[in-house]
């Protein structure tokens, strides 16, 4: 057994317990990632300095007291999970308890091992110590035109971390990337996207109030929508976990080493830790509403700063409602998420994980085309594997699906997927060309902020500002 994949598997288990016993332990997106790079980068220090930190597993942290002689890499690897798993999830004592006593470890080096991942784990956790939290204390939300405000159909629902992208110190890119500003009510762009989204993402039970010409969603593209979907709900967990799942399936069948492990997991998870970190930072530099309010208050007679009108818009639909994004296994209503729109969270992340994972197997930097690293692969969501129900207690079938272009395929589909669900504008994954393509020139949206930030860690990531520099 690869104790890379095992401790992955349970950082995966508690990512998802965690959104379903309301203790409320390292909830939501990006304190997600943040907890799954900890781990993972735990797992990884412990493992490269246990075999005594060759050329290709250069250590993450530098200030790392060796190993003990004879010390088991699997017992440092099962230290260091242990460790920070039960610091970040204190709630799920037994959990961890349980998978510690099944672990493949051999008596050989164990105490010492275990020793040395426990000393890694405090350091990582006390290099991340002074992250600030997701909380709103203290946030005033903008009233004006075009900016985010709480989903109407869900007013109660607060801010999700608006300090916490410009507030956390990043944990391994050299330069905090930013996005050029998006489409904006009044641009040809944005009124293009805003009909798309109006018909794509609708409510099902409003699909009758679409005006002729509106190209409403098709059952293929729901599909889409929640296949990708991870909100958070109860049972299912967050969107790194997802990714998490994608590229387990593709490093087993690409018969991984545990060493190629080791490095794999960490330079994901990471990835994906800095894409919390930079996509937040640009959601709320930008504060761009969802389609929630951008369709509902389209036209200037609606919102707080109205102005006086008595025939709206043809574009704009006052009770206009998104599919939403799925409460699967609760009967709560689907909702929009509480952050705003650009850059999409889903794109940053997926593009980070995924391409981070094109550049380990061997595509080029630079390279935006069809990879063929999912032949003959197929992957289950969890949003449809046969025993998950969505929030009318129906459980949806089990749906197999493929990538047959390979892992930019399932970048792109993971970026439009949020547009099927009503909760995203296209521009908040990526442009679009004259054809309706991806236009990946443009430094619009989270997929090329998550390609950045894949392309950067990949070939000269930097730990904590200047401090450690780390060459995965």
């Amino acid at each position: 057994m690869d104790v890379i994949l095992y401790w992955n598997e349970v950082a995966l288990e508690a990512n998802r317990e965690s959104h379903t016993n309301s203790l409320k332990e390292q909830t939501g997106p990006v304190l997600s990632a943040r907890a799954l790079a900890i781990v993972h980068l735990a797992i990884y220090d412990s493992y490269a300095g246990a075999v005594g930190n060759p050329a290709d597993l250069p250590p993450y942290l530098t200030n790392l007291t060796p190993a003990e002689s004879g010390a088991s890499p699997e017992a440092a690897v099962a230290g260091a999970a242990y460790s920070t798993l039960l610091a970040l999830f204190p709630g799920q004592k037994a959990l961890f308890d349980t998978k510690l006593t099944q672990a493949p470890l051999s008596p050989s080096g164990l105490d010492e091992g275990l020793r040395f991942g426990r000393q890694v784990a405090q350091k990582i956790i006390a290099d991340r110590q002074s992250d600030p939290d997701a909380g709103d204390a203290g946030y005033i939300p903008s009233m004006g035109r075009g900016k985010h405000r709480a989903d109407p159909d869900n007013p109660d629902q607060g801010y999700g971390g608006p300090f916490y992208g410009k507030q956390a110190k990043v944990f391994a890119v050299n330069m905090r990337y930013g996005l050029d500003e998006p489409p904006l009510p009044g641009m040809a762009e944005y009124r293009t996207a805003l009909i798309e989204v109006r018909g794509k993402g609708i409510a099902p039970e409003l699909m009758g109030t679409l005006p002729d010409g509106f190209s409403p969603r098709t059952p293929n593209e729901t599909l889409i929508g929640v296949f990708w979907a991870y909100d958070g709900a109860f049972g299912i967990g967050t969107p790194p976990r997802l990714y998490n799942q994608i590229v387990k399936t593709i490093a087993i069948a690409q018969n991984n080493t545990v060493a190629e492990n080791a490095r794999l997991f960490a330079l994901i998870n990471v990835a994906m830790a800095d894409a919390g970190i930079l996509a937040w930072t640009e959601k709320y530099k930008y504060n761009l509403w969802r389609p929630v309010l951008g369709v509902r208050e389209h036209d200037r007679s609606m919102g707080s700063a109205g102005t006086g009108k008595n025939v709206i818009s043809d574009n704009c639909d006052p009770f206009w409602l998104p599919l939403g994004a799925p409460n699967s296994n609760t009967t709560k209503k689907n909702a929009t998420p509480n952050f705003p729109a650009y850059p999409s969270g889903h794109a940053t992340f997926g593009a980070a994980a995924l391409h981070m994972t094109r550049l380990f197997y061997g595509v080029p930097t630079g390279d935006r085309n069809p990879d063929n690293l999912c032949d003959g692969l197929t992957f289950v969501s969890d949003e449809f594997d046969g025993l998950n129900k969505d929030n009318r207690g129906t459980v949806r079938p089990r749906h197999v699906r493929n990538f047959p272009q390979g892992l930019w395929q399932a970048i792109e589909e993971n970026g439009r997927s949020r547009v099927y669900l009503g909760v995203h504008w296209v521009f908040d994954a990526f442009a679009l060309n004259s054809l309706g393509d991806p236009d990946f020139t443009r430094n619009i949206g989270g997929v090329p902020l998550g390609i950045n930030i894949a392309e950067d860690i990949f070939a000269n990531g930097r730990a904590n500002g200047l401090k450690n520099k780390v060459s995965f």
